[in-house]
């Protein structure tokens, strides 16, 4: 029986850099919770999301804080275990004054006994936690300091590498009870763990459900356990003295579980029930509930004729992974409930993303965040939490990594979309090109983990399931890790050097991270920042801001394709605009070169907090225009315009499930839209797979026109090629009308155009902060109109979304 230790308690500061006022001051906690949360609530502290409070509260990180409450105890149970699902991070547990425990994983839960120091009725339990910052600082000292990226030494501590910081969050490091905490009370064993993997067998589908069992000092007796999948059941005996099982159950006819795209998701429900003999009475003792999808997941790095593969194969099927990388949603992960969870999931669902990448310097998310990528069809790459350092293999961090990497293992292993086990992000390229193999010399850093502990791991708890030691990761000797035509590459230099068309210099096998900045929604960044003036360089937007240079980095971005913004509400579309074209850019092009390619993980989908960053769903939950531009280029048939051996091609893209076949007009036309030429290209292209044709020479040959541009339709499908970019292309002012019409749950604008609108959106978040609109990023051709559909609570007028910083387009920032 489990009781929640969830009331009732209260915090205190007891030590570190206490501030005078905060000192002595009892003040109530929530649990599950964390500092920062229990001082806003208390008025203690300003929101540490606004403005430069971040700043303000850095000193939080530097105190030792004391969780107490008062727990009731009516002195039964045989057995009785506090369990803390999640303590962060360096923590000692006092029952009524006698020590419980000493830990120092915010990754792993904890089982103690505690019935030996339990008094009947009140119970003081007391939880002390090392201020974070400085017990990452003391750990790094007694391991021996090791390279990182960053200001603090995350690596030398299993917390959440980015609570310290990263180049789009605030370094805010957390502390307190931040999952559940209770009581647990039974009688001779209990059921410790179960992993149900999954085999598919022709047409049937194979349980084979591993359980482990914690048995009671004393107890040895004989068990049973009734595993049922789906109506389907087995009875197995655990003999005196056993601890561990293997119950194999056949579903007959079984439904194959798909990703996104490739077909269903069905679910079938698992139970396990352990009982055993009581007074010769055979009674349950415990039970585990769950559910497993039937399908397989391989990983294909064989060598071919372009160097390494990548690519995920599920049922056999290679998958083209349009992907996103996924950071905490929140600085303070508490907050993050399954509503949340299912928002941000189904906005990432609705851009047409079947796999998403849960980045190592995060967090394993809760049971609900996997449950929904169940049911959304999202394939999730799972890194071990390692990012961006090198990690000491020695004691005690050695076997804290070796504990929450079976923890994790094993509590994930249920999850169809869980697709592949991934060792670390970044660490492997740090020692080979980064200069850390140098300062290092021969002390370890975090090789042997991602070489033989984590892959020995998932070979011993979840063999079901390919494993790859890191990513970037080139699987052939003598290569470096980020070589494009080997493994998985990330492409960083295009957002810190060069300008995104040089995305063209790269035919990856995978892309496992690539992106480009862009500020959050106007309402977003007005809630988080009062700056005045606002401007880019304000203090409170620089706050926000994290990336090294990064306003320069948006500036120079722009440089050959829009001309410099002259205010704010300019600034704030450019960007927005350019980060949506650069990431499309790229995702058109990897995807294009498939089966070259077989991935893009664009990143990144979320935001911590409300920020200047790579995301394409702001720290707000409200969608960029990256998002739009996003759904765009990850849709299941696309026609792009690339070079390709000095010529210009028609590449037609079909990742759907069927042929597609039909005939692509191909125009080339001048800026005011007018028809210069004209070609129809007949195409037949398999499901999931790419054909290229040659532009032919009466489109492809420039008519001489400042602003021509081609573009390529069939179906609905449009695809553009520009021959000059915007700065010089002299795009007319925009001629638009418009009309508003009231829907049951917002309005429907009309927009039509007179001239050649290149981007239009409806910025509705600068009418009304819980706006939004389901397009943006429309181009029209003079006589064109579409329809935007606005979902809002607010009462809206056409004067107020035909305002020039709400209904924008390319033309706006070119036009004299």
């Amino acid at each position: 029986m489990q009781a929640p230790v969830h009331t009732g308690w209260t915090v205190t500061a007891v030590g570190g850099d206490v501030p005078d006022r905060i000192a002595g001051i009892v003040m109530p906690a929530a649990v599950p919770g964390c500092i920062h949360l229990d001082l806003l609530a208390a008025e203690l502290i300003p929101d540490p999301y606004l403005d430069e409070n971040e700043t303000v509260v850095a000193w939080v990180g530097r105190v030792d804080w004391r969780f107490e409450t008062t727990i009731e105890w009516d002195g039964g149970g045989a057995e009785v275990d506090l369990v803390a699902l999640g303590l962060d991070t360096v923590a000692r547990i006092e029952l009524n004054g006698a020590l419980v425990a000493d830990t120092a994983n915010m990754h792993r839960s904890y089982r103690f006994p505690v019935r030996d120091k339990l008094v009947v009725g009140a119970n003081v339990l007391a939880i002390t936690f090392a201020a974070g910052l400085t017990a990452a600082e003391r750990a790094s000292e007694l391991l021996g300091p090791r390279p990182h990226v960053n200001a603090h030494p995350f690596n030398a501590l299993r917390k959440m590498a980015s609570s310290f910081g990263w180049d789009w969050g605030p370094d805010l490091p957390t502390a307190g009870i931040w999952r559940p905490i209770y009581l647990d009370t039974w009688a001779h064993a209990r059921i410790a763990g179960v992993r149900p993997l999954v085999e598919v067998d022709g047409t049937d589908g194979v349980v084979h459900a591993h359980v482990d069992i914690q048995r009671a000092v004393g107890f040895d007796g004989e068990l049973r356990l009734d595993v049922d999948v789906a109506g389907s059941h087995v009875q197995a005996r655990v003999p005196a003295g056993e601890s561990k099982a293997v119950v194999d159950i056949r579903v007959a006819d079984a439904a194959l579980w798909w990703p996104h795209g490739y077909g269903e998701q069905p679910m079938y429900p698992v139970t396990v029930a352990l009982s055993g003999s009581d007074d010769d009475a055979d009674i349950e003792l415990a039970a585990w509930s769950g559910r497993v999808g039937f399908r397989t997941v391989q990983l294909d790095t064989s060598p071919d004729a372009f160097g390494t593969r990548f690519t995920i194969v599920v049922n056999g099927v290679p998958v083209f992974a349009r992907g996103v990388n996924w950071i905490p949603d929140d600085a303070f992960p508490v907050r993050v409930t399954r509503d949340r969870y299912a928002q941000r999931l189904t906005q990432a669902r609705d851009t047409h993303v079947n796999l998403i990448r849960v980045w190592g310097g995060g967090l394993y998310e809760s049971d609900d965040f996997y449950d929904l990528c169940d049911e959304l069809g999202l394939l999730v790459w799972q890194d071990f939490l390692f990012a961006c350092a090198a990690y000491s293999e020695d004691e005690p961090l050695r076997g804290e990594v070796i504990a929450e990497a079976r923890e994790a293992v094993t509590r994930l292993s249920p999850h169809p979309s869980l697709a592949l086990w991934n060792g670390n992000n970044e660490n492997v390229w740090g020692h080979e090109d980064w200069g850390w193999k140098e300062q290092l010399g021969d002390r370890s850093w975090g090789w042997g983990y991602y070489s033989e502990i984590l892959p020995g791991i998932v070979a011993e708890l979840d063999p079901s399931r390919p494993y790859s030691p890191g990513t970037p990761y080139s699987f052939s000797a003598g290569k470096s890790p980020n070589d494009p035509a080997h493994g998985t590459m990330h492409i960083w230099d295009v957002w810190n050097e060069l300008d995104y068309t040089a995305y063209r210099r790269y035919v990856p096998r995978f892309v496992a991270e690539f992106g480009f900045q862009g500020p959050p929604a106007w309402a977003t960044l007005n809630r988080a920042v009062h700056d005045d003036p606002l401007t880019p360089a304000s203090a409170g937007v620089l706050q926000h801001q994290k990336a090294d240079d990064g306003n320069g980095k948006l500036a120079r971005g722009l440089d050959t394709h829009l001309p410099p913004p002259g205010s704010i509400d300019d600034w704030h579309w450019a960007t927005s605009l350019n980060q949506a074209r650069a990431v499309s850019f790229g995702v058109e092009h990897f995807r294009s070169s498939a089966p070259v390619c077989m991935g893009t993980v664009v990143w990144q989908l979320n935001d911590t907090w409300p920020a200047v960053s790579w995301a394409a769903i702001d720290g707000d939950g409200r969608r960029k225009p990256l998002w739009y531009g996003l759904r765009r280029s990850y849709r299941d048939k696309m026609l792009t315009l690339q070079p390709r051996d000095g010529e210009l091609t028609l590449i037609v893209v079909n990742d759907s499930a069927t042929p597609w076949c039909g005939d692509v007009t191909l125009s080339r036309r001048a800026s005011d839209g007018v028809v210069l030429s004209t070609s129809d290209v007949p195409f037949e292209v398999a499901a999931r797979c790419t054909v290229a044709f040659a532009v032919p020479a009466e489109v492809a040959a420039s008519g001489g026109g400042v602003g021509e541009f081609i573009l390529a339709q069939c179906e609905g499908e449009r695809g553009w090629w520009h021959t000059e970019e915007d700065v010089d292309a002299k795009l007319p002012a925009p001629e638009l009308t418009a009309k508003l019409e009231q829907t049951a749950d917002g309005y429907e604008l009309t927009v039509a155009a007179h001239t050649f609108v290149r981007d239009l959106a409806v910025l509705v978040d600068r009418v009304a902060p819980d706006a939004f609109v389901d397009d943006m990023l429309v181009t029209l051709l003079p006589g064109e109109s579409t329809v935007f559909a606005i979902t809002t609570a607010v009462p809206m007028t056409l004067e107020q979304l035909t305002d020039p910083l709400v209904l924008r387009s390319a033309n706006q920032l070119v036009a004299d």
